[in-house]
């Protein structure tokens, strides 16, 4: 939208009254996405959600939704692959983001960079997570390896005193994710290539997912239930050893308080 047509919509809807809003803002996309976005997206944004209720800090992850950062204006639109919005529970729903009805930008955004326009999430999307006012953006790009130009990860950050740049690049595996407060994970490779978080110095141990964590749970439930039969088994086999030792100590007591035959005595035998 240029700078004439913005300002005739503000000028619309200041005569319609206060709160008023004329511009159409779209809720959805109308173009198709790769099928490994959508894998990765499918993994990873309930893995984080979980990850932030395990921090005892549950909040609202969300994907694919527009977010607009300019009133009056539907070209300032993102689409983050995942993000986070701090302050907003989770399982709100959401078919589009305002940032100005609320104040509430996303703390942290992933895009995962496009088979079709790669360049577009190497150019254009740093410019337009600066303007959002994003403090993390983390770029993925699956196919890292097919230009000379490209790079598997890619960091930005605000800053205080730089505001928003890009803090690091790397080909390697995993990269931290300051907002987030873990590692973002490669596992897999190729079309088999997905994104999992990571916890350790080094990014060493996997967050489970919720699956991995109900047959964790149910695996440590069997094993305490055996554990513990088998301290059952232990203990009776102590008690049943005691018990012989007393039932042949008593025995061994018992012959040796016998009375003896008297001396001289004579059997009837004998008579």
């Amino acid at each position: 939208m240029s700078t004439e047509a913005h300002r005739q919509v503000q000028r619309r809807a200041h005569r319609g009254g206060r709160g008023h809003d004329p511009t159409f803002y779209p809720v959805e996309k109308k173009m198709g996405e790769d099928s490994l976005q959508t894998w990765i997206v499918e993994l990873l944004r309930p893995l984080i959600e979980r990850w932030y209720i395990e921090l005892g800090r549950p909040r609202f992850v969300g994907a694919d939704q527009f977010i607009y950062y300019r009133q009056f204006d539907p070209s300032k639109v993102v689409a983050p692959d995942v993000y986070v919005l701090p302050g907003v529970p989770p399982g709100r729903r959401v078919r589009s983001w305002k940032v100005w009805e609320t104040g509430i930008a996303p703390s942290f955004a992933l895009e995962v960079v496009s088979s079709e326009d790669p360049y577009k999430d190497y150019v254009d999307a740093p410019a337009r997570y600066r303007e959002l006012g994003v403090k993390e953006l983390v770029i993925f790009d699956p196919d890292w390896d097919k230009g000379r130009d490209r790079v598997r990860w890619q960091r930005y950050r605000r800053l205080k005193t730089r505001g928003f740049v890009r803090v690091e690049t790397t080909n390697v595996d995993r990269i931290h994710a300051r907002v987030l407060g873990c590692w973002l994970r490669v596992i897999g490779a190729g079309e088999e290539a997905r994104l999992r978080l990571a916890t350790g110095p080094e990014g060493e141990a996997l967050f489970p997912t919720a699956a991995e964590a109900e047959r964790a749970a149910k695996e440590a439930e069997r094993a305490a239930k055996e554990a513990e039969r088998a301290a059952k088994e232990a203990a009776l086999e102590r008690v049943a050893a005691l018990e012989a030792q007393l039932a042949s100590a008593a025995g061994a007591t018992g012959r040796e308080a016998a009375p003896e035959d008297e001396p001289g005595a004579l059997v009837e035998g004998d008579r």
